[in-house]
């Protein structure tokens, strides 16, 4: 038998508490929600190290993605970091003050702008995705690299209808 872990001393304690009730919805989302509060905590030791805020990575992760000239429109990046509008100028605002991003009128549009991630930017995130993937790594250090695909295209399959 499997060593016990939180979840299972807490659903063994909800079913002696609550026999009526089929709490297996717990041994798989408790666990989820568990180690996400451990990636939470890597996530932030991995930007803080890199100088970035989370938000800040979410941002500047977006346009090193989208490649040289690593420029994309204030909207594009509302998709990609599902924030309200006004969420994103403040956060455009800050970065340019920190001279991360900057904002430049888009040349097809002369009414639109786009943000465009400064030399700086670029090396904070290229630095914070790399302290990253040795935390997330470390967080999956228990598990064989096929179990790591089978746990990704299991929690793909979840995922679908949320995305």
């Amino acid at each position: 038998m499997p060593p016990h872990d939180e979840v299972d001393r807490i659903v063994d304690a909800w079913v002696r508490e609550r026999p009526d009730l089929d709490f297996a919805p717990l041994q798989v989302l408790s666990r989820v929600g568990r180690l996400s509060k451990h990636l939470d905590r890597a996530r932030r030791v991995a930007f803080t190290a890199s100088g970035l805020e989370s938000w800040e990575f979410d941002v500047l992760s977006a346009l090193r993605r989208a490649g040289k000239p690593y420029q994309l429109s204030p909207k594009a990046l509302l998709q990609q970091t599902l924030v309200s509008s006004g969420t994103m100028t403040n956060r455009i605002d800050r970065l340019v003050e920190r001279e991360l991003v900057e904002r430049h009128t888009d040349p097809n549009d002369g009414r639109g702008t786009l943000v465009t991630m400064t030399q700086a930017g670029r090396e904070r995130v290229d630095a914070a995705i790399s302290q990253l993937l040795i935390a997330e790594g470390d967080l999956l250090d228990a598990l064989s690299t096929t179990d790591q695909d089978r746990l990704a295209g299991l929690l793909r399959k979840l995922s679908l209808d949320f995305d």
